[in-house]
């Protein structure tokens, strides 16, 4: 039994918070805090009568975090607010010695470039307190890492390529809107694209390689390589590797709007003077779109997200893919929220539930794919995120 603190009360936080109470047989103690008390109050009154617990912080402020660790004697400590508050929230764990855990790693607010260096970097300082961070324990990061885990130990001795599949086939019904934070995701589609071959990076232009493939209960959809967080953890723990890419798809009606938006200087994450005062041409942009979390009950279709990986086995050419589809109508009758935030927000719940029982420890930063998979993927037949694996011809 634990009391876990929630920092974020976006759809992503609307699942961890209704998946916690779905295990209050491991978390006895929720409280649920963000910098706008009126999301958290939301969620409240989608659950029953004193399941959770509501509070404000401001996340950007680490002694804040550090006092309302505090307060709550939290046991474990669940990141599900901006990137750009990883590192404030990590180290206020590291000053109160509570177990960490976040689903997508550090992004600087003034500069379009994530990676994980700087909370790498603190795995000394986790490790002298005693604790355990667990990086990016979303889908993707996070169950993609334990899929190429889980493959390594089950179905090959090397793993050669890895590609990660990301379909979202989803309809929300507005000719343009994001699935999650926009910031986030405009910045990470507009970027260049990257994939990591025989020992080195290979930098592409937006949108340059696109393949189609064939998704299960979704069909042909064409697929942009882009550059995506786990990938930089899992050229360092996949033994073998050779070549490891991400693929998301998009359809042409958000590539067209995005593309507008960037000619115009609407993606821009650098102050610009507008009738005497200084905006964020971006910051702006978020304002103008819907709400990520207001898309729960418009939303239609199914996500499946997997990886193909592809290597040896017993001296002989192997080829699996494992794959988890969703379908976002179901998604937002369990737990309100469509399939994206539902995706992310389960395996963060299922993270929390292995550190607190043990079945995941350690010292350190951790990510993923470094602990075993078993227990993970256990945990999503059971949590609702069910799984395939699919031989293939190589």
């Amino acid at each position: 039994m634990a009391t876990v603190l929630i920092i974020g009360a976006g759809g992503v936080g609307r699942v961890v918070a209704h998946k916690c109470v779905m295990n209050s047989s491991t978390f006895d103690r929720i409280i649920l805090a963000s910098r706008t008390l009126k999301r958290c109050e939301e969620i409240q009154s989608e659950l029953p009568t004193g399941a959770i617990e509501i509070v404000t912080v401001d996340a950007d402020n680490t002694q804040e975090v550090i006092d309302l660790i505090k307060r709550v004697n939290a046991d474990i400590l669940i990141n599900v607010a901006l990137p750009y508050q990883d590192l404030t929230i990590m180290d206020a764990c590291i000053a109160t010695n509570t177990p960490y855990l976040d689903t997508a790693n550090y992004e600087h607010p003034d500069e379009a470039k994530f990676e994980y260096k700087l909370q790498w970097e603190k795995d000394q300082a986790f490790k002298d307190a005693g604790i355990m961070g667990l990086l990016g324990s979303g889908f993707d990061p996070g169950a993609t890492n334990v899929f190429c885990a889980y493959a390594q130990k089950h179905y090959f001795d090397e793993i050669h390529t890895i590609d990660i599949l990301d379909c979202n086939a989803g309809d929300h019904g507005y000719a343009f809107a994001t699935n999650f934070n926009p910031e986030i995701n405009l910045r990470e589609v507009s970027a260049k694209g990257r994939y990591w071959e025989n020992g080195k990076w290979i930098e592409t232009e937006p949108m340059e390689i696109m393949q189609v493939w064939d998704y299960p209960e979704v069909g042909p959809k064409d697929s942009y390589l882009l550059y995506h967080e786990e990938m930089e953890s899992l050229v360092k723990h996949i033994k073998g590797l050779k070549r490891i890419r991400f693929f998301m798809t998009f359809g042409q009606s958000y590539l067209t709007h995005m593309k507008c938006l960037e000619n115009v200087g609407m993606l821009g994450i650098k102050e610009v003077e507008h009738k005497g005062m200084k905006i964020v041409p971006m910051e702006f942009l978020k304002t103008l779109l819907p709400d990520p979390a207001s898309l729960g009950p418009r939303t239609k279709g199914k996500t499946n997200i997997g990886i193909v990986a592809e290597g040896i086995k017993d001296g002989k050419k192997r080829k699996i893919y494992i794959y988890q589809i969703k379908d976002h109508e179901e998604c937002y009758a369990e737990v309100k929220a469509q399939g994206v935030s539902y995706t992310t927000g389960v395996p963060a719940v299922i993270g929390a539930k292995l550190m607190v029982e043990g079945k995941w420890s350690g010292k350190g930063v951790f990510n993923m794919e470094q602990l075993d998979p078993d227990f993970f993927m256990e945990e999503m037949n059971v949590q609702g995120l069910p799984w395939n694996v699919r031989e293939m011809e190589c």
